[in-house]
């Protein structure tokens, strides 16, 4: 019989208690694919909780594809979420093992992550099946340099149907991830180029454009997103923008500003603009901001988007979007090369997208990741109340901004908080060259962090920062 501590005092539901345990369970392997639940008159007698608790654990668990159920027969595990037990008890809580810190931090603040335990294993082992018994030999062939034909239009679909985005098929190539795509990039508009890219910004842009040969300008922002005037005065004729949710300040550029870039694309020949789409799924207070592409009407905008935040990183899959011009200089000089993504995993994202999947493994995501950032607001809250600091930028993505007024520095927020064991992220890191901010942010990540996680490092950062800083007049500057 199942046993899990269930807190009736916690401000986490019964029931989500339940789900967790059980889904923790099954994902270490104590809970084997194929093996039989309890019932729900059983557990809760056990349990001391009532049936409609269970029941409610079991429906998310069912309706996340960890369970399955039998008319009669009860719940079981899903075979194919099989776990071999690990030689040694993993040490919890710990960081991410693909990013473990070298300085013993426990929780980690860190934004390039999302929760595997969302990704739906059963409907994507249900599909990938599907795949080979209907594709069958086909799928050891190569395919078209720009990707399945069916992949390319079911994101064509979706683009149309969530981002306002009209493309045809014809015009998306696939890759394998953002990195591979931002090369190709370079490759088809020339090295020779001046590139400007956002500055802060994702440092690791800066390291692919620079690999690659590529001049870079770091333009400054302001609170529309990267400016139109300081872009003018450069000397880049291409320039990168994630217009929708900027990182990592989170800005959303207006449709003004939006037009004042179109319009310094369009004022001369081979100007263009790359949009990165990165998290556009993830908005929580209102519809997705529709993407800047839909109001580029002389083929200047290069779509970029991958399923590493959506889905997973480690699936390897994005695409372009490229205008007319771009996609018939890729297929003259680039045909000869094979699609970097298996036919196999794209066939089986193809029928993910063509049967709703995607969409409805999203809608959940965007609950999980939201009830994250709540419980990271609420815990802020608590345990730094007293402590001067706002919270901005928490109303999209999977980080938000924290800007603390109580006289630290933020190079000693940062170590103080390493200290008691939590990673945080200045937010001057991000700019090129570093700078000081004139206040001091953090930039705070909370896919990879559960709801205890995130409540037990807030604590910590209660004790870190709860002090003097050291030295008056390093705390008056």
């Amino acid at each position: 019989m199942l046993t899990y501590h269930l807190d009736p005092h916690s401000a986490t539901p019964l029931y989500e208690q339940l789900y967790r345990a059980v889904r923790a369970d099954i994902m270490s392997g104590a809970l084997a694919g194929g093996d039989r639940l309890p019932s729900k008159r059983k557990l809760a007698a056990n349990l001391h909780v009532s049936q409609i608790t269970v029941e409610t654990a079991y429906g998310q668990l069912l309706a996340e594809g960890y369970l399955a159920s039998e008319p009669r027969r009860g719940y079981f595990v899903q075979p194919q979420l099989a776990v071999p037990s690990p030689a040694a008890p993993a040490p919890a809580p710990s960081a991410p093992a693909d990013h473990a810190p070298d300085d013993g931090c426990r929780y980690d603040f860190r934004t390039n992550i999302v929760d595997n335990g969302c990704f739906p294993f059963a409907t994507w082992a249900r599909l990938s099946r599907s795949v080979l018994s209907e594709y069958s030999d086909r799928l050891l062939r190569s395919t078209d340099p720009c990707g399945a034909v069916e992949l390319r239009q079911q994101i064509a679909r979706y683009l149309r149907d969530c981002r306002g985005l009209g493309v045809s098929p014809d015009n998306i190539l696939v890759g394998a991830g953002s990195e591979y795509l931002m090369q190709l990039v370079i490759q088809l508009l020339g090295r020779d180029r001046v590139y400007g890219l956002e500055n802060p910004g994702y440092r690791k842009l800066y390291q692919i454009f620079q690999a690659n040969g590529a001049a870079v300008r770091p333009l400054p922002l302001d609170k529309r997103g990267l400016r139109a005037d300081e872009l003018a005065k450069s000397d880049a004729s291409v320039v990168y923008l994630t217009p929708s949710h900027h990182f990592p300040l989170g800005t959303v550029m207006p449709a003004q500003r939006r037009l004042e870039i179109l319009r310094w694309a369009s004022a001369a020949p081979r100007r263009y603009v790359i949009e990165d789409d990165y998290d556009s799924e993830f908005r929580y207070a209102s519809r997705p901001i529709p993407a800047l592409g839909e109001l580029d009407r002389a083929g200047r905008v290069v779509y970029v988007n991958t399923f590493a935040k959506s889905l997973a990183p480690g699936l390897r899959i994005g695409y372009l979007v490229l205008p007319d011009a771009l996609m018939a200089r890729y297929r003259a000089r680039f045909s000869l090369y094979s699609s970097t993504v298996p036919s196999f995993d794209q066939h089986t994202l193809a029928a993910f997208l063509r049967t709703g999947a995607f969409e409805r493994h999203i809608n959940r995501s965007r609950k999980v990741y939201q009830a994250r950032r709540d419980a990271l607001l609420a815990a802020l809250a608590r345990e730094l109340d007293g402590l001067p600091y706002e919270v901005s930028r928490a109303e999209a993505g999977l980080h938000l901004l924290l800007h603390m007024r109580n006289g630290m520095r933020e190079r000693e927020l940062v170590d103080r908080a390493a200290a008691v064991g939590v990673r945080v992220y200045g937010l001057s890191a991000y700019y090129t060259p570093p700078v000081t901010p004139p206040r001091a942010t953090l930039v705070l990540g909370y896919a990879g962090l559960t709801g205890a996680q995130i409540d037990e490092a807030c604590a910590l950062l209660r004790q870190a920062w709860d002090a003097a800083p050291s030295g008056t007049a390093e705390g008056a500057k």
